[in-house]
């Protein structure tokens, strides 16, 4: 069963190829940063950020997609219960790091699946990490290893990449830190083909 990916993450292609699940990526270009304001303002917590920004992104997809599964995902950090969101700049990636240190977090990420411009399924899942304690030169030495792009794309660590070394320790699904919680994805999948 071939599904629809309406995300451009790369990594989320990825997730989906590497445990067999066929997708076509078509890119929902709903405006994030406009939707956290609306959120925020009405007093929303990251977890309810992170459902509906995914929810959003899989009905927009799916209402001109008849017929078809359209998976929508998002992935939020929160610290303290806050929304810590993308930098938008290396200096704003520095603040945010300078933040998270010695700090635990959690990583939350929440995937919906759609139909007919419906909600059939969704899910979240939250993972914690510890930061270590880093010097400013530690958190620079690694920001200056990160492609501007990748740092504004992704956030400002790339747990895949250079940024596991930044922690003290991370529980949770590996793959659902990556941006998509696949083995409940794959299970609801296989339910729903019965």
């Amino acid at each position: 069963m071939k599904i629809i990916l309406a995300s451009k993450s790369g990594v989320r292609k990825k997730i989906l190829d590497d445990h067999g699940v066929e997708s076509e990526v078509v890119v929902s270009n709903v405006d994030e940063d406009e939707i956290k304001i609306s959120l925020l303002s009405e007093g929303a917590d990251p977890l309810s950020i992170s459902k509906n920004l995914a929810e959003i992104k899989s009905i927009k997809v799916s209402n001109k997609n008849p017929d078809k599964l359209v998976l929508g995902a998002d992935s939020v950090i929160s610290l303290n219960n806050d929304l810590i969101n993308k930098p938008r700049s290396r200096e704003e990636a520095f603040s945010i790091l300078k933040k998270l240190n010695n700090s635990k977090h959690y990583l939350i990420s929440s995937v919906c699946i759609s139909k007919n411009g419906s909600m059939i399924w969704n899910h979240s899942d939250s993972s914690e990490l510890k930061m270590k304690n880093l010097t400013d030169n530690e958190i620079k030495d690694y920001l200056n290893k990160i492609k501007t792009e990748t740092l504004l794309a992704y956030g400002v660590y790339q747990v895949e990449a250079d940024g596991i070394e930044l922690f003290d320790y991370i529980k949770g699904d590996h793959n659902s830190i990556m941006g998509l919680p696949i083995k409940d994805i794959i299970n609801y999948i296989n339910q729903y083909k019965k």
